[in-house]
Order: structure tokens, then sequence, then C-alpha cells
């Protein structure tokens, strides 16, 4: 799994014009999932997103997490994170996982999220056409990739 974390002071996913969820202050987590991907994967990494020190202590220090500012998330599938673009032009997304595999492990880690952050999370829908709207606060975007966690 592969997510991009993004501090927000707002952001909004609309679907056909509706939408979909929206959040004050906190996260935007665009979430690749890849075949290989379990979930020890989840656990370890809704883990690292809630407790990752990048919203501002008193002293103006990125030294809070999420849990301790009580932002909000919303989490967004995106299987482009897995994108190849070594040959050619045209980004290959075979390391993304099909449908079968991605839909069951992206609604555990909707339940795994909204239980580590101890609140609901705000979701996009998966397969469908997303408008992201989001402010980045910062700006500060991280990616964590769970290949790397040894």
């Amino acid at each position: 799994m592969i997510v991009v974390v993004q501090r927000v002071s707002e952001a909004s996913v609309k679907i056909e014009g509706h939408i979909k969820g929206t959040i004050g202050p906190g996260v935007v987590v665009l979430l690749g999932i890849e075949e290989e991907d379990a979930v020890e994967d989840i656990t370890w990494l809704s883990n690292k997103i809630v407790n990752l020190r990048i919203f501002n202590d008193p002293d103006g220090v990125m030294n809070k997490s999420i849990l301790q500012t009580g932002g909000d998330v919303l989490l967004i599938s995106q299987f482009t994170l897995h994108a190849s673009t070594k040959k050619g032009n045209r980004p290959s997304y075979i390391k993304a996982a099909k449908p079968n595999i991605a839909i069951p492990l992206y609604e555990q880690f909707i339940s795994q999220l909204a239980k580590d952050l101890g609140k609901p999370i705000s979701t996009g829908e998966f397969g469908a056409d997303m408008k992201v709207s989001l402010v980045n606060d910062g700006p500060i975007t991280i990616i964590i990739d769970t290949k790397d966690k040894k």
C-alpha cells in the first residue's frame, strides 16, 4: 500500500456534482492498493497515519499528531499511485490491485482508520470519477509505502 498524506485546512470530494465527503482541518489520504497488500499493511499504515506528527504545537513546531489535534480525515482511493512510467509515455497500472482484491482492503482500511482515529472518517467512493478539492496547509505532503516499513 502506498499513501500520500496531505495536511489540509479543508477538503472535499464531489461525485457527479454532489459532495460525498468534506472535512475541516486534518489530512487528505490518497490510498493505492497492490495485489500483495494484506491486513498487516492496513494496521501498520493506519497507525502510522494517526500518529504522524505533522501538526504544529504552540511553538510552531510540527510535533502533534491528528489524534492530538482532533483533526479529520478524508480518504480517497487512487489506483494511479501505482503507475509505472518506465516504458513509454502511457502509464501502466499493472501493479494496482483489481477491484475484487482492492475493495475489501479499502473497506477494511476505512474501518481501521476510523477505529484508530476514534471517530468516523470521510471518504470518496471506490472506482468513481471524483473531484477532490483541498487547501494544502504548509504545504505538508508525505508519501508512505508499506514496502518501506522494514
